[in-house]
């Protein structure tokens, strides 16, 4: 696919280029010259407008959008590290349901999650994917059954959070209108039910 062009438009040749279909218009009987010249201006507004993608580009977000336990999560990607497939976990005794497990990522412990029981489900078992995530380094994992895709989502399709989501924590930071359920990162990482002392724990 040739790459798009966004500002190497020539603004004169596409003018004149407007100008000569409004002459032969005007000429041709079809078209008044005052009429002419309004489909002139129309046109011209038109073409100085910039494309979406540079219009909109601070009204978009940027997540990678996952789904566990029939629902989907969107989660912004400056918090997403990277994406585990099917790492090996070792449970904890007598550890919460939200509490999958510790992998090693790099010689680092790293607690895995799954979220359903924050909603007052019960956990999937499901571990076939984990979403590293944290700020500046790797915190914590997030299990899924699968990633879906990295998208921009305008944020004009978000809508507030719903009083019983709000209930579960500040983490949820909005809902789509397909039902996509918005994390917020920052506020995720520091609840208190998602920090755990691991420090006297290992993951062999």
């Amino acid at each position: 696919m040739p790459e798009r062009k966004t500002g190497g438009l020539d603004w004169a040749e596409a003018r004149a280029r407007l100008e000569r279909m409004m002459e032969h218009a005007a000429q041709a009987g079809d078209l008044s010259p005052e009429k002419a010249r309004e489909v002139l201006d129309a046109r011209a507004l038109e073409l100085a407008r910039p494309p979406l993608s540079e219009r909109a580009a601070g009204d978009l977000l940027e997540v990678a959008r996952f789904r566990l336990g029939g629902q989907m999560y969107a989660l912004a990607t400056r918090y997403l590290h990277e994406v585990l497939r099917a790492p090996e976990l070792t449970p904890l005794p007598g550890a919460p349901a939200l509490l999958r497990g510790l992998t090693l990522l790099r010689g680092e412990v790293l607690p895995v999650v799954e979220l359903t029981p924050l909603f007052g489900r019960a956990a999937s078992g499901t571990s076939g994917t984990v979403l590293v995530m944290g700020l500046g380094r790797a915190e914590l994992g997030l299990c899924a059954e699968a990633v879906e895709e990295v998208t921009q989502v305008p944020r004009d399709d978000l809508l507030p959070v719903p009083t019983a989501l709000a209930e579960v924590g500040d983490w949820v930071s909005s809902i789509h209108r397909d039902g996509t359920i918005f994390l917020e990162g920052e506020a995720l990482l520091g609840d208190s039910r998602l920090i755990f002392d691991i420090s006297d724990e290992g993951a062999a």
